[in-house]
C-alpha cells in the first residue's frame, strides 16, 4: 500500500494512504539514504511503501525516490544530519527584525541550502505592525536586498492581515515548508492562512528577546484553496552539511555570477588576485552580509566541523 508521510513525531510516522485514511507506522528495517547519515531516514512529505498489521498500524517498508528534500545539520550531534520535508515545490522563510531578531546569516544559509537541493525559497517578514519607524526601514532594505538576487520578500503581519492574501495565493497548489526561528510567528501564519488548525502559538521571552518552541514535530496539512503547508519545529541555528569549499559560491547566486570573471578558476573568493567577487563587494554590487554569510560556510567546511566520511 502508497501513502505520504504526513506527520513525523519521532517514533512514529503518521502516512496518508491512496484511499485517504491516516496510519500510524514505524519503520521495519535500516534506511540509509546516499550515504546520508541522518536523525531521521524519513521525513514529512515522503512517499513510502506500507504493509499493514492486524491492530490497524503499519511498518514502512520502502521510501520512493525522492524529488528533492532540505537538510539542515543536526542540532544535537553535529556529524549528523536531520532533513526537515521531501518532495518540496516550495519552501517559505518566515523572519523578523524585532521580537525576535532573525539574523542574516540565518537567512542566508537557508537560502544556501535551499539553493543546493534546487529548492526555490519566498521571505516573509512577519509582525509588521508591531516595528517602529527604523525597524520597517530596515525591512525594506532588507526586502531590497533580496529582491535583487531573486528571492521574493513579502511583508506581512499576520495580527492585522497585511499581506496574508498574498501569501495565500503563493502557497496554492504547491507542497510548502515553512521555517524559520523559534517565535516568528510560523503557527500564527499557518492559522491565518488554515483558520480551523487553530494550533498552539507561543510567547516571546522578554529578558531574551527569542522565542520558545510550540512545533515538538513536523507535520503536514491541508491548504483549503488547494496544495499543502508543512510546518516545522523552530530552530536557532541553520548548520549547513557536506558542502564542498569550491561549490559554496554556487548557492549564492549574486556571487556565483561574480565569479564568471575571476582571474583564477580555482577562486576562493577570500584573498586571490584578479577576484571579480572582492571587487563587486568593494563597489557594493554585492552585499558585505551575504559575503560574511558566504565566509562562515566556508569556515564550517575548512574547519571540518561538520564532515565525516559516512
Amino acid at each position: 500500500m502508497k501513502g505520504v508521510v504526513v506527520k513525523n513525531t519521532g517514533s512514529w510516522y503518521q502516512v496518508k494512504t491512496d484511499d485517504g485514511s491516516l496510519i500510524e507506522c514505524k519503520i521495519k528495517g535500516v534506511f540509509r539514504l546516499k550515504g546520508i547519515r541522518s536523525t531521521n531516514p524519513i521525513a514529512v512529505g515522503d512517499h513510502v511503501l506500507i504493509e499493514k498489521n492486524q491492530d490497524g498500524t503499519a511498518f514502512i517498508r520502502e521510501i520512493e525516490p525522492r524529488k528533492n528534500y532540505i537538510i539542515r545539520k543536526s542540532s544535537n550531534l553535529s556529524k549528523e544530519s536531520h532533513i526537515l520535508a521531501a518532495n518540496l515545490d516550495m519552501a517559505v522563510l518566515v523572519v523578523t527584525v524585532n521580537y525576535p531578531v532573525t539574523n542574516t546569516t540565518f537567512i542566508d544559509r537557508f537560502l544556501a541550502t535551499a539553493e543546493a537541493y534546487r529548492i526555490p525559497v519566498k521571505i516573509v517578514v512577519n509582525k509588521m505592525d508591531a516595528y517602529d519607524s527604523d525597524e520597517r526601514e530596515y525591512v525594506e532594505a532588507l526586502c531590497y536586498l533580496y529582491d535583487s538576487i531573486g528571492y521574493e520578500c513579502l511583508p506581512v503581519s499576520v495580527k492585522n492581515g497585511e499581506g496574508i492574501d498574498a501569501v495565500k495565493r503563493l502557497l496554492k497548489d504547491k507542497i510548502t515548508l515553512i521555517a524559520g526561528n523559534s517565535g516568528v510567528g510560523k503557527s500564527s501564519l499557518i492559522n491565518a492562512v488554515i483558520p480551523e488548525l487553530n494550533l498552539k502559538t507561543g510567547t516571546i521571552s522578554v529578558s531574551h528577546n527569542k522565542g520558545m518552541h510550540t512545533t515538538t514535530f513536523s507535520e503536514m496539512f491541508e491548504l483549503p484553496d488547494g496544495g499543502y503547508l508543512i510546518d516545522t519545529p523552530g530552530v536557532k541555528g541553520f548548520g549547513t552539511i557536506d558542502f564542498e569549499t569550491e561549490e559554496v559560491a554556487h548557492y549564492f547566486p549574486e556571487i556565483f555570477r561574480e565569479s564568471q570573471h575571476c582571474r583564477f578558476n580555482n577562486c576562493t573568493h577570500r584573498h586571490e588576485p584578479g577576484c571579480a567577487v572582492l571587487k563587486a563587494i568593494e563597489e557594493h554590487r554585492i552585499s558585505e552580509s551575504r559575503y560574511t554569510s558566504y565566509l562562515s560556510i566556508i569556515e564550517d567546511e575548512t574547519e571540518n566541523k561538520y564532515r565525516q566520511a559516512y
